[in-house]
C-alpha cells in the first residue's frame, strides 16, 4: 500500500507519544508498504525537535528515515497551494491538512493520520491500527 503518514505518526514515534507502538509497528512494515511525507511535515518535524533541542535526534531521523530510509518526500508546487486553499474551504481543514490532502489525492496515497479532521473529507484517513490490520 501506498500510505502517506502525517507529521503526528512520525511525531509519536520521535517524541515518544502515546500512540508511540502502533506508530513504531506500522513504521517496521517497510516491506508491505511505501512511505511518503510531505515536505511540509518534515519542515514541521524539524521545528518540533529543534524546538525541543532534540538536535542528534533529528539527525538520526533525517539519515536513518529521509536521506538512506524508507520515506519519500513529496511537494508542491506554488500553482498548486491554490487547491490547497481550496481544498481547505471545502473540507474546512487547516492550511496544513489540507496540503497533506492535496499530495495525497495528486499522488494517490492512503492518508495515514490520528488526525480525525480528515474523516470529513471524501478521502478520509486511516489509523496506524487500521492499516495494520488490513
Amino acid at each position: 500500500m501506498r500510505l502517506l503518514l502525517d507529521t503526528n505518526v512520525l511525531l509519536e514515534v520521535l517524541l515518544e507519544q502515546q500512540h508511540l507502538a502502533v506508530s513504531k509497528a506500522l513504521l517496521e512494515r517497510v516491506k508491505e508498504h511505501d512511505f511518503f511525507l510531505t515536505d511540509f511535515a518534515l519542515h514541521t518535524i524539524v521545528m518540533a525537535l529543534v524546538r525541543k533541542g532534540s538536535y542528534q535526534e533529528l539527525l538520526v531521523f533525517l539519515s536513518d528515515t529521509v536521506q538512506d530510509g524508507p520515506l519519500t518526500v513529496l511537494t508542491l508546487g506554488p500553482a498548486e497551494i491554490a487547491a490547497v486553499v481550496e481544498t481547505a474551504q471545502r473540507f474546512r481543514l487547516d492550511f496544513d491538512d489540507a496540503y497533506q490532502y492535496v499530495v495525497a489525492e495528486k499522488h494517490d496515497l492512503t492518508l495515514v493520520s490520528f488526525d480525525a479532521h480528515f474523516d470529513r473529507t471524501d478521502r478520509g484517513r486511516r489509523t496506524p491500527a487500521q492499516v495494520l490490520a488490513g
